[in-house]
Order: structure tokens, then C-alpha cells, then sequence
């Protein structure tokens, strides 16, 4: 879409910001993919290897910065706020005059597929299940377990997950649509700094980010793979245990999302998204009416409640001197890495569909929005399961903590018309993944294309290739704690990046934004 704004938009040729020459791009996506390569064939030659070594990295550094980590990401959120609300909130991520590619549904819709996607099928009934049968504290089984499970995933999937992926984006946005940067993790530090030691760290946290978006977005399509499997195993006589049948479901996902890849963006991933949201607000609504409503809208306001009162003593609780903190290791920490591992992959594509709206908008729209839709979601699924667990005849939380891909089925079995509840949400699932895949496909060729808004097609299919290839050697695992633990190692030293990045962010909103 063209208009008078784009003729006076920044050309980043011409920016005092050097582009990336050529023989560095092409060595960005080569080192990339070779380091995937890698981890694929480990991963499928030897998966015990795998599961050891990463859950050993991860299990070492959170024990000596979990800290740190917490710090930092409580941090992003209160900066996203900060932001929202003073005196640079007025300002466009654009040049002046610029207005939203995209309608504020549109907006919504897409920037929620892709940040949360197929992760709210997967632990929507899981996770409340989980806290509530094994809280951190007190006795499972009870109501007290089931109003501190709510807290828990609500904390877990809300604003500080939003936060990561809101400044993530803003930084992007900010100097790629006002400042004519290419849209790299790289670019803001190359924009601001000064001294030899800035190319070669802004390289590094090029190179950081690819491995991020590769192996987070490829531990979500095995995670998501295997609850759809279990969707079809549940609603068609498809067999449980099938090898070959995930491999057969990752070969159809990876035809869809590489059709997909070929349209523009305003083609497949707009389409994809709205029709991600028009399911899942179907399903959510069926579920409500379904079920014992008035209980559920209880939970929500309840839930929300507790959650809002909860936030400040949560945000920076590591459990120091409580025996619980290996389930604060396992679970929080576990989230907000996870989170920062998506974050490259978000923020670039937040950024890319966000042109023309002011900081204030922005802001509110990434971390509120999201956050009520998840925060109804687990209610009426969660909620659901709590009213069959303390007052039906129960046997969920057994069945998940067994195998948790298995939730969201059995859950569908006790309303009615469950069997095309189950169906719908298997296809919710398989677009969810293709709508991220696509998403992951886009941000991964423009982060090996210096940046391009439209990357090729080669290159978006390479990276299709690579992430079904990493996906592959996640699913040979089986095993959801080493898809998570692969899925965050890119993460860890992105944190760092981040850092550096909101530093320079400050300083470039310092210099323009004067006062209000």
C-alpha cells in the first residue's frame, strides 16, 4: 500500500545508518542454517543427547541468574507502561501523517495469532489442571488450589509475556518506520551507537535472533503436532501412537504453511489470522454457553481480580529462600524465557504491521487486549475443569498430568456436541500452526534479507524447510520438556540484546520527542 507518506519516508540506503553489505547477509543465513542443521540431526540422531545437554544449559543458568531474568522482564512491562503513559505517547511509529496499514480488528487479530497461536489450545485446560492437582503451595484438589492455579496461568500468559513482545516490537517500529533502519534486532544499535565494538555486537544479535525465531517457533510446531495427533486420535480412529502419522501431519503442515508463504502479507497471514480468531471466539462462546456459565463468568471476575491483586508481589518473587524454587524454575522462568525466544520472531512482525500508530495505542493495544482475551479463555476451559474436578465426577487433572496433550479433548467430552467441538479445535490448531509457521517463514527471511519488508520467496521457503527439519527432531523426542528447553536457548542471550536495544530506543525518543 502506497501513499504520499511512504515518498517521504527515510530510505534506509541513504540513512546515516550503514545497511548490512551483502557477503554479511549471506553469511548470516548460511551460519543460521548450519547451526539448525545441527541441532536437527542431533536431535534426531540422538534425542537422549539432546534432552541431557539442553536441560543441563538451562538448569545451570537459571540457577545463577533466574534473577536476572525475572528483573528483566518485569522490568520490559513496567517500561511498556512508562512509555504508554508519559510524555512520548503521543508520538507515531512513522513519520507524521502515516495511518494503520491495517484495521484495528485486523491489528488485533494478527498480532494475537502470532504470539500466542496454538499455545492457548495446547495449555488452555493443562496448566490450570496441573497447579490445581500440584500447586506450589497448600493442597491440590481444592478450591483454594484451583483460585491460586487461575492466578498462576493467568500470570504466566498476561501482561509480562505481552510486555516481552511489546517493547521487542516497539524498538523495531520506532526505528524502522520513523528512522528508515532496516528491521533487524541489529539495526537500533548500529542507529545510535558509536565505536568498533557496535558492528560486531550488532551482528551477534542478528545472528541470536534467527536462532531464536528458528528453534522457539520449531518447539511450538512440535508441541503443536502432537496435541493435534491426539485431536485426531480422539475424534477419528486414527492411531495414538503413530509415528509416522506426526511425521505425515508435519508433511501436510509444512505443504499448507509453504503455500501460504508464497502470498503477500495482506493476502495469507491476514486471511489466516481472521479466520484463528473467528474459531476461537466460536469455540470460546460454545464453551461458555455450554457449560456452567454463570460458575465461569465467577472464575473470569474472580480470576482477573486475583490476578491484578497479585501482579506486584508476583513480578519479583524467585522463591529465595522456599523449596519451591525448582517449580519456579520449571514453570515461570520456563514461561518468560520462552516468551523472550518468541520475542525476535513477534516483535518484527508486530512492528511490521503496526505502522501508523502512536506509542499510546500501540502500547495498550500489544499488553491489554491479549491479556483479557487469555485471561477469558483459561477461565471458561480451566474453569470447566475445575467444576467437573470438584464437582462432577472428576478424572481430568489425572489424565493430564499422564498426558498432556489429551486436555482440551477430554474436556470436550463432557459438553455437548463434543466430538465437532474436538474437530473444530483440531483445525483451530492446525491454522494456528500455519498461520506462526508463515509468520516465522516472513520474519526469518527479512531477518536474512538485511531486513526487507519483503523478503524472497527462496529465502522465506528455505527457512519453511529448516523449521520443519528442527520440528522433526523435536517430535523423534517426545518429550515437552525438551521442546521447551530447545526452544529457549536462543533466548538467554537475547535478553541482553533487549537491553541493549530499549537503551538506544531511549536515547533516539530522547533526542525526538521533546516535550508534550
Amino acid at each position: 500500500m502506497s501513499s504520499a507518506a511512504d515518498a517521504e519516508r527515510p530510505d534506509p540506503s541513504s540513512s546515516h545508518v550503514s545497511p548490512t553489505n551483502e557477503p554479511r547477509r549471506f553469511g548470516l543465513f548460511h551460519l543460521a542454517l548450519l547451526i539448525c542443521a545441527a541441532v536437527g540431526a542431533v536431535g534426531i540422531m540422538a534425542p537422549g543427547s539432546l534432552a541431557s545437554v539442553s536441560g543441563q544449559i538451562t538448569g545451570a543458568v537459571f540457577g545463577a541468574l533466574d534473577w536476572y531474568f525475572t528483573a528483566a522482564v518485569t522490568g520490559f512491562l513496567g517500561l511498556t507502561l512508562w512509555l504508554a503513559f508519559g510524555r512520548y505517547g503521543h508520538l507515531v511509529l512513522g513519520q507524521p501523517g502515516d495511518a494503520p496499514e491495517f484495521s484495528l480488528t485486523s491489528w488485533l487479530a494478527m498480532l494475537f495469532a502470532a504470539g500466542m497461536g496454538s499455545g492457548l489450545l495446547f495449555w488452555g485446560v493443562a496448566e490450570p489442571m496441573m497447579h490445581f492437582s500440584n500447586p506450589p503451595t497448600g493442597a491440590g484438589g481444592t478450591g483454594a488450589a484451583a483460585r491460586q492455579a487461575m492466578v498462576i496461568t493467568n500470570f504466566h500468559w498476561g501482561f509480562h509475556a505481552w510486555g516481552i513482545y511489546a517493547i521487542a516490537a516497539l524498538v523495531l517500529a520506532w526505528f524502522g518506520f520513523r528512522k528508515g533502519t532496516p528491521y533487524l534486532p541489529g539495526a537500533p544499535l548500529r542507529a545510535v551507537f558509536r565505536g568498533r565494538w557496535v558492528e560486531p555486537v550488532a551482528g551477534l544479535s542478528d545472528l541470536v535472533a534467527v536462532l531464536a525465531v528458528a528453534l522457539g517457533v520449531a518447539g511450538s510446531m512440535a508441541m503443536g503436532v502432537l496435541q493435534f495427533h491426539t485431536g485426531l486420535s480422539a475424534v477419528t480412529e486414527a492411531p495414538a501412537d503413530a509415528f509416522w502419522l506426526r511425521m505425515v501431519i508435519l508433511g501436510v503442515l509444512f505443504v499448507c504453511y509453504t503455500i501460504s508463504a508464497t502470498t503477500s502479507l495482506d493476502k495469507g497471514i491476514r486471511i489466516l489470522s481472521n479466520v484463528n480468531m473467528a474459531l476461537a471466539i466460536a469455540l470460546l462462546v460454545f464453551a461458555l454457553v455450554a457449560g456452567p456459565t454463570a460458575q465461569l463468568l465467577r472464575g473470569f471476575v474472580t480470576g482477573l481480580g486475583d490476578y491484578l491483586v497479585s501482579l506486584p508481589q508476583m513480578s519479583f518473587s524467585t522463591y529465595p529462600y522456599a523449596e519451591n524454587e525448582g517449580w519456579f524454575h520449571g514453570w515461570t522462568l520456563i514461561y518468560f524465557m520462552w516468551w523472550i525466544a518468541w520475542a525476535p520472531f513477534v516483535g518484527i512482525f508486530i512492528a511490521r504491521i503496526s505502522r501508523g500508530r502512536t506509542i499510546r495505542e500501540f502500547a495498550l493495544g500489544v499488553i491489554g487486549a491479549p491479556t483479557l482475551f487469555s485471561v477469558l479463555w483459561f477461565a471458561v476451559f480451566g474453569g470447566t475443569g475445575f467444576d467437573e474436578e470438584l464437582h462432577g465426577a472428576g478424572g481430568i487433572s489425572q489424565m493430564v498430568n499422564e498426558n498432556v496433550t489429551v486436555a482440551f479433548f477430554e474436556l470436550f467430552d463432557l459438553l455437548p456436541l463434543g466430538g465437532l467441538l474436538s474437530a473444530i479445535a483440531i483445525t483451530l490448531v492446525f491454522v494456528f500452526l500455519v498461520t506462526s509457521v508463515d509468520s516465522a517463514t516472513y520474519v526469518l527471511g527479512m531477518l536474512t534479507s538485511r531486513g526487507s519488508m519483503d523478503p524472497p520467496v527462496a529465502r522465506k521457503l528455505g527457512w519453511g524447510v529448516a523449521m520443519g527439519v528442527l520440528a522433526a527432531a523435536l517430535i523423534v523426542a517426545e518429550r515437552v520438556d525438551v521442546v521447551r528447553a530447545i526452544a529457549i536457548l536462543g533466548a538467554i542471550p537475547f535478553t541482553l540484546v533487549m537491553l541493549m536495544q530499549i537503551v538506544a530506543l531511549l536515547r533516539s525518543l530522547r533526542d525526538e520527542g521533546g516535550p508534550r
